[in-house]
């Protein structure tokens, strides 16, 4: 169609599209959405090859957050039964680090819940990432605490954080109805703070809360406007014990139209699969490696993931190959210097504010692809979603009804389970 046309010409030449092109997409039809895979496809394979950039979290501080963001398990007033713990100490971080590292991962993300770090704080993270890159010298590290005060970017970055995380989640009119204990101001102020600093900016979206194809369309909008380096992309996890736990809103087809519409507006940038990939996308999730070029590997924040080898299967069975680290991420005109870590001309998840997975939902990051060693040498005992006891069963999702459940082109909640990380379990934190 003549819409598929323009846009993959728009992408080839990193040219904004319009908002009528970007709505267009999200308003295709099941019939045509093969054909908006592949047009936004080729923008992908234009910039990043069939490369696939892993991306592993680990959560420091789990539970018991001031915030009210609507969407997390961690909010304050959530009921939901999740993991709860203060600060890990570095080694412990950096032995979990250790395992997706081991699964390919290529860059770790340190999530915190709060409303942001103290001084003491950011002392704790410093100390943490330097454990982290004493044992892997060249993994990057993204760091997702919060909102930031004065002067705390420039220690991060001091300390070695090659990234930052913080989403926008939602458009800037919609935002309100989200969250009430901070504003959409504060954290498009944290992003800029990062980007001075020189860290990587990431800042993505939670799609599936309620809103209209116009809001989303407005976030993926500002979100161009911002330039970060990466763009999680997560769907909303309905938490039981959280507001949002009965918006179901989501199909397979709409999730691909959103990812793809991601990849028309930021066509050279790491649009990254985040949280609720397994639960929306489902069997489908191949289908979104042809539109994202980075995903997380094993669990989220308080939430369970797809296996990790299943994570690497499922790449190779589609043809894809995983990012190493000896490769810049970024293609050329956006990379700065050290391969890796690339960064915008002039700059480098889970929700739960947390590097750019949301989860309960998760928490809070083009040269030719490089070689990457077969995904079956990878040993599935270091990947952590793995290790979850049998006996921690899944929660039943919230119903829709029998009719809804059943009619074509609607969530399908009688397909999907909420499944908590390690709750109700002896298991320990980011194990």
């Amino acid at each position: 169609m003549d819409l598929l046309t323009t846009l993959v010409d728009k992408g080839l030449r990193r040219e904004l599209p319009t908002r009528d092109e970007a709505l267009a997409v999200l308003a295709t039809s099941d019939d045509e959405l093969m054909d908006v895979v592949a047009a936004a496809g080729r923008v992908r394979r234009q910039w990043f090859g069939r490369r696939v950039k892993l991306n592993y979290l680990v959560n420091l501080k789990s539970g018991l957050c001031p915030e009210d963001c609507s969407y997390c398990s961690q909010r304050l007033g959530s009921t939901a039964d999740i993991l709860k713990y203060t600060w890990l100490k570095p080694d412990d971080a950096a032995a979990a680090a250790r395992a997706g590292v081991a699964g390919g991962a290529k860059r770790v993300c340190l999530v915190a819940s709060g409303r942001g770090p103290t001084d003491r704080d950011v002392d704790r993270v410093s100390r943490t990432i330097a454990a982290i890159k004493g044992q892997n010298e060249d993994v990057e590290v993204c760091a997702c605490l919060g909102l930031l005060s004065e002067g705390q970017a420039e220690r991060l970055r001091t300390a070695g954080a090659d990234a930052y995380n913080h989403n926008l989640n939602t458009s800037e009119s919609t935002y309100g109805d989200i969250t009430t204990t901070h504003t959409y101001a504060d954290r498009v102020d944290t992003v800029r703070q990062a980007q001075s600093a020189g860290m990587s900016a990431c800042s993505g979206l939670i799609a599936g809360m309620g809103e209209t194809d116009a809001d989303l369309v407005d976030v993926v909008f500002s979100l161009r406007e911002l330039d970060p380096d990466s763009v999680p992309v997560n769907f909303l996890i309905p938490f039981e014990g959280t507001p949002l736990a009965k918006e179901w809103n989501l199909t397979p087809q709409r999730c691909l139209r959103i990812l793809a519409m991601v990849r028309f507006v930021c066509p050279d940038v790491e649009v990254r699969l985040a949280g609720g990939r397994e639960v929306h996308l489902r069997t489908m999730q191949p289908l979104a490696l042809h539109l994202v070029n980075s995903i997380f590997l094993g669990d989220y924040l308080t939430s369970e993931g797809q296996a990790g080898q299943a994570d690497l299967d499922m790449i190779a069975d589609a043809g894809f190959e995983v990012e190493g680290a000896d490769t810049t991420t970024l293609p050329r005109h956006r990379a700065a210097g050290a391969a890796g870590c690339g960064s915008h001309e002039g700059g480098c998840g889970g929700h739960d504010g947390g590097c750019g997975a949301h989860e309960d939902g998760a928490g809070p990051c083009a040269a030719p692809a490089a070689e990457a060693g077969p995904a079956a040498a990878v040993p599935t005992e270091t990947l952590p979603a793995e290790t979850l006891p049998a006996d921690a069963g899944p929660v039943p999702a919230q119903p829709v009804g029998a009719d809804a459940a059943g009619a074509a082109g609607s969530a399908r909640t009688d397909l999907v389970a909420v499944r908590r990380r390690g709750a109700g379990t002896d298991l320990p934190p980011n194990a």
